[in-house]
């Protein structure tokens, strides 16, 4: 039944991972929002509300550091196991705005994190101030991706007149693109749908193959402490994993990539303010020097290598999802070996 389970759930990831890709890309194209925003804010924030759920939940039944542990922990795997996957199966081209003002963002969120626990507390106020901070940084990005869109638009649609006086010639052509005018142009719905039913598939399938993966464990006789630390992290990272997946197998690199950074944005904004909102959060010290070291370790490391890639005009691709894999590798030994300080 486990085997079952795991098989069904891959499945479903595959076909749902698809559907959601497709939903977002189609709404990017019909609404005129860029695919990078349409990864921040539709994919990124998607992808992150199971982590958001768990940790409004802990805050109320009197558990609010999990929530700091289920946020940091969450933008580890985003960056160290997600993105480099990602990468080393589909390199990414990095473009100006990710390097000039997206990284230099998260850089800047995290760095603030990092301050605000510096006491080991976060109060009320702290809550409230990371999300208005959230609300603050989505309407940067929404106005600087318009405008960087607007742009591309005007040079995409410069490119497309002058293949559209080509293709002209050709009749037959002419009526293909009529025909598929016509098939696009109510999609907006079509891409909602898309986006729901892909987003609550993927959650479903993810949750299928952990289950499936702890039975087999288990039956094996692995300790629940290895189970924690590698099945289910890495489990309830996979929406995160094959949606970015998607997005770059079908060519929206921006996509792929914003939905990793909105994904890490809303978990430090919006999940930890969101708890800290319910109840004070008293962290233990261990998250601070080991966790939160991690996350921003691993977001200058994104920075040094996307601004790499872009300074040399080469994709995002293997050696820095090598490099990103081996620091999950380094995390995961670090966390058992600090598991019971």
């Amino acid at each position: 039944m486990a085997v079952v389970a795991i098989l069904i759930g891959l499945a479903i990831l595959v076909w749902s991972a698809d559907v959601f890709i497709e939903g977002a890309t189609a709404l990017a194209k019909k609404l005129g929002v860029p695919s990078f925003l349409i990864g921040v804010l539709i994919l990124g924030l998607g992808t992150s509300a199971p982590e958001m759920v768990v940790s409004v939940l802990a805050a109320i039944d009197g558990s609010p550091e999990l929530a700091l542990g289920n946020a940091y922990g969450s933008n580890i795997m985003n960056i160290a196991l997600v993105l480099g996957l990602t990468v080393l199966i589909s390199p990414i081209i990095i473009h100006k705005s990710i390097v000039a003002r997206d990284l230099p963002i998260l850089l800047l969120i995290t760095a603030l994190a990092a301050w605000q626990l510096r006491d080991g507390f976060l109060s009320l106020a702290d809550g409230v101030f990371l999300l208005i901070l959230l609300m603050l940084v989505l309407g940067v990005q929404i106005f600087f991706s318009m405008g960087d869109n607007q742009t591309d638009a005007e040079q995409a649609h410069a490119h497309k007149e002058s293949l559209s006086l080509e293709n002209n010639s050709t009749s037959q052509h002419g009526m293909k693109d009529s025909t598929e005018a016509g098939y696009i142009e109510p999609s907006i719905s079509r891409g909602f749908a898309s986006l729901f039913i892909g987003m609550l598939m993927l959650v479903l399938g993810s949750r299928a193959i952990v289950w499936g993966a702890v039975e087999l464990a288990t039956f094996w006789g692995l300790s629940e402490l290895i189970i924690g630390l590698t099945i289910v992290a890495v489990g309830t990272s996979l929406p995160e994993l094959v949606a970015s997946l998607a997005a770059a197998r079908h060519g929206e690199h921006d996509m792929a990539l914003g939905n990793i950074i909105g994904s890490n944005m809303f978990n430090t904004l919006g999940v930890v303010g969101l708890a800290a909102l319910i109840a004070p959060i008293e962290a233990n010290p261990l998250i601070l020097s080991r966790d939160i070291s991690m996350v921003s370790i691993l977001t200058v490391l994104l920075f040094v290598l996307c601004t790499f890639a872009y300074l040399t005009q080469r994709k995002f691709g293997r050696l820095s999802g090598g490099a990103l894999l081996m620091c999950f590798v380094g995390y995961t030994i670090w966390l058992i070996k600090t598991i019971n300080m």
